[in-house]
């Protein structure tokens, strides 16, 4: 549902946007009346007596509160727990706060409950008198009753033969959205037969949240915490921007904008992260030239935090066949705090994910928040920002067409291929690419059974790349066409040319390297 603006988004934003109002007008002194606000904004949110969304306003309200404490990194209630909306505030407002696991939450009096590999007979039965369905049927599940066919559940086995043989498409499979999405296959049911996560095998892509038509499934966000780091004049923020930012937030804010648009949140300034992306390029392309196939079977990049842990949960056996080059989040954090010391660092991008791979203990030091765009276009809005009024500073220079195409699938082999077709013109490096966690659980399948030795693999968890993350706004085709436009910009074609090469070199070895495997792969065992 990503790219078409429904009442879920609605909702969404305008949480988003009244925490952000919350922050930007808070100080240490009104944490009581804040206490206050935060009962109203239910209210403000969904006014009057009749909801707007769901069967009453009472249910819709208590659904607002528990979104408003996810907003806000608190922790999810369940519907016999009692407490106000602000219970526990005074530990959140605190700008170094992390995240706590679980970062995805199903709301639970949010689900629907959906039907889970149910097959149904819909209205579009005309009761033909050939009944295909009847006839397909091996366990005689199928009958005709008045006119139209009925399924006995207690008899179906969900083989499907009735859907496949129906000539007018009447007999449907039901599936859970959210279950259908999830690549982990980690969404069951509870007693209630509401979605329930296994936290043990999710790896926070957001699939699940991208695709619950009823918003029950959210994640927790750092929008206060970050605004009042932003208000501590003694201490610099930087907003490093992903590379899918090309388009999210429509026309008005061009490429020559954005700084001028994050610099008006209070931003120190803002860098696009497709120079982080350049220089893990460099480094990918260095280890797989260094490694493959002498040293290891294949190599699969990194970048893609869900994509990388899924691999590590699955196949721990080819976990050290993932890259370990930090991602484009992490290097371009780590340049920005060696050439400002004392500054935080707040990842703006499309993914859920990487809130998680940020709260690693080994990461902690370089990134200190990470928003996605839908939550920072909640920040926008509480600050009012017009951008057809922003001065054109200038396009962010530095990353390459390369590295701004990280944002796509394929985007990031392409990258490591060029850069070693610049300095290795007689290699010949073979790909295979995957996106969406079911496929790239199929791609590392054949991998392990050795059909890709010497093949560099790329995996993004998001359908279509990062401009498909849980946390975009735009269509994902429009945004496909957005990055492509950026790319056609760029000062230089291939990471190569990245002039931030030498600060690359002067950090030392051990900063180029997640540094702590042994952390990746105790997170990634199945418990």
């Amino acid at each position: 549902m990503r790219g078409v603006q429904t009442s879920v988004n609605s909702i969404r934003t305008n949480i988003y946007s009244a925490i952000a109002k919350l922050s930007y007008d808070y100080n240490e002194a009104d944490i009581k009346d804040m206490h206050t606000q935060m009962e109203q904004l239910p209210y403000d949110i969904c006014p009057g007596e009749v909801s707007n969304y769901r069967e009453d306003v009472f249910l819709e309200r208590a659904i607002i509160r528990e979104r408003l404490r996810l907003a806000m990194g608190l922790p999810l209630r369940r519907a016999d727990e009692m407490g106000a909306v602000s219970q526990g505030l005074e530990e959140a407002v605190k700008p170094e706060k992390y995240y706590q696991p679980p970062l995805i939450n199903v709301i639970k009096f949010a689900c629907h409950s959906c039907p889970d590999n149910v097959v149904k007979v819909t209205d579009v039965c005309q009761g033909c008198l050939a009944r295909p369905c009847t006839e397909v049927c091996p366990k005689k599940a199928v009958s005709v009753r008045d006119k139209r066919s009925v399924i006995d559940q207690d008899l179906c086995i969900k083989c499907g033969k009735c859907v496949d043989a129906c000539p007018y498409g009447a007999i449907k499979r039901m599936v859970r959205p959210c279950a259908s999405a999830c690549g982990m296959k980690a969404i069951g049911s509870d007693e209630y037969g509401r979605a329930d996560i296994d936290q043990d095998k999710c790896v926070s892509c957001g699939m699940c949240l991208a695709n619950c038509p009823f918003g029950a499934i959210a994640d927790k966000a750092q929008i206060f915490q970050l605004i009042q780091a932003i208000k501590d004049k003694d201490t610099p923020v930087f907003a490093a921007i992903a590379p899918a930012v090309a388009g999210q937030f429509g026309h008005d804010l061009t490429p020559g904008r954005i700084r001028s648009a994050f610099k008006a949140l209070g931003f120190e300034d803002a860098v696009e992260v497709a120079i982080g992306a350049d220089l893990c390029t460099l480094e990918e392309a260095n280890d797989f030239i260094n490694e493959v196939p002498e040293k290891l079977p294949f190599m699969a990049t990194s970048c893609c935090p869900a994509w990388s842990m899924m691999a590590k949960k699955l196949f721990p056996d080819n976990a050290k066949c993932i890259s370990m080059a930090l991602t484009p989040m992490v290097l371009t954090g780590r340049l920005l705090k060696k050439k400002y010391p004392n500054c935080k660092v707040a990842f703006i991008g499309p993914c859920s994910a990487k809130k998680l791979e940020a709260s690693r203990r080994t990461i902690r030091s370089d990134i200190d928040f990470v928003l996605t765009f839908e939550e920072v276009m909640g920040m926008f809005e509480a600050k009012e920002v017009d951008f057809t009024t922003l001065p054109e500073i200038d396009s962010m220079h530095g990353g390459s067409a390369d590295g701004r195409g990280f944002a796509v699938s394929g985007g990031v082999a392409k990258a490591v291929v060029n850069c070693i077709k610049e300095t290795h013109p007689e290699m010949e490096v073979k790909v295979a690419s995957a996106q969406g966690l079911e496929e790239c659980r199929t791609l590392l399948l054949q991998a392990k059974a050795g059909k890709f030795n010497g093949y560099l693999l790329e995996g993004m968890a998001c359908p279509g790349g990062c401009v498909a993350g849980v946390g975009t706004i735009q269509p994902i085709a429009k945004s496909k066409g957005a990055v492509a436009k950026h790319q056609s910009v760029s000062t230089n074609a291939h990471a190569t040319a990245n002039v931030y090469q030498d600060m690359l070199h002067a950090l030392e070895e051990d900063d180029l390297k997640s540094p702590d495997l042994k952390e990746l792969e105790a997170a990634a065992a199945v418990k």
